[in-house]
């Protein structure tokens, strides 16, 4: 063998020593900028919490966007009318562009949900039927929920000034007047639950205040263009779909 050939042979020998090393030992993490098992490790978890916190700001601001088209009184929509949000015309909705960029692995878990065979009635009732609801008015039902003829909430009658309750804990995220449904009030509650109470004659909270379970929150009226008698127009949403309130709220 001549020299020319053992060199080469000998400094092929070293690269490779070096490489196997600076990979599989220790040494690499004294090499500057190499990223250690930790760091990479560290990475990837921050990568998955950063995955879920964008789905979850996604599933809120579907959440808003539809209680803003209910209140304006336009038609709730689901995952899949996404894609018709753009075809509207005139459409300005300022959460358009987050629904239209809803991502990959939100739609795997409403297609997983699908394949499992779990309705979304069956998945709210199951989370609903487990907590305690106040009655916000005693009255007499006099419009029942249904979906069938885009009726997601309940009419309930009552005598004039009674007054209305909030049905659980919550924060008010929305108080204020609108010409179709009168004084509207919003509450957010724990458990990704939101209950709407329109046609009021006055509200006795404001956005941004916390309420209790049972608290007064506005008395029953006559408002708004819509409002065909002193009546609560009340709406339940969980986890943005609409859920009939007399299933879990006696009145």
């Amino acid at each position: 063998m001549n020299k020319k050939l053992k060199t080469y042979l000998f400094a092929l020998s070293v690269a490779v020593l070096t490489y196997l090393l600076i990979d599989f030992t220790p040494l690499r993490r004294t090499i500057r900028g190499y990223p250690s098992r930790e760091t990479r490790e560290a990475a990837l978890e921050n990568r998955l919490k950063i995955d879920s916190l964008e789905r979850q700001i996604q599933l809120w601001a579907f959440q808003v966007g539809n209680i803003q088209r209910v209140m304006s009184g336009r038609e709730a929509m689901d995952l899949d009318s996404i894609a018709a949000l753009h075809k509207e015309t005139g459409e300005e909705d300022m959460y358009a562009t987050m629904y239209a960029r809803q991502d990959s692995l939100l739609r795997g878990i409403v297609e997983k949900e699908t394949a499992l065979d779990l309705s979304q009635a069956d998945i709210h009732g199951t989370l609903l039927e487990g907590l305690d609801f106040f009655t916000p008015l005693k009255g007499m039902v006099t419009e029942p929920f249904n979906l069938a003829i885009n009726h997601p909430y309940i009419d309930i009658a009552a005598d004039e000034n009674a007054t209305v309750y909030s049905i659980m804990d919550g924060t008010v995220i929305s108080a204020g007047w609108n010409d179709d449904t009168g004084y509207v009030m919003i509450i957010q509650h724990g458990h990704d639950l939101v209950s709407i109470y329109k046609h009021n004659d006055r509200l006795l909270k404001q956005a941004g205040d916390k309420v209790k379970v049972g608290t007064p929150i506005a008395i029953v009226g006559n408002s708004g263009r819509l409002a065909t008698g002193v009546q609560l127009h009340l709406e339940l949403w969980h986890g943005g779909e609409a859920v009939d309130p007399a299933k879990y709220i006696s009145f």
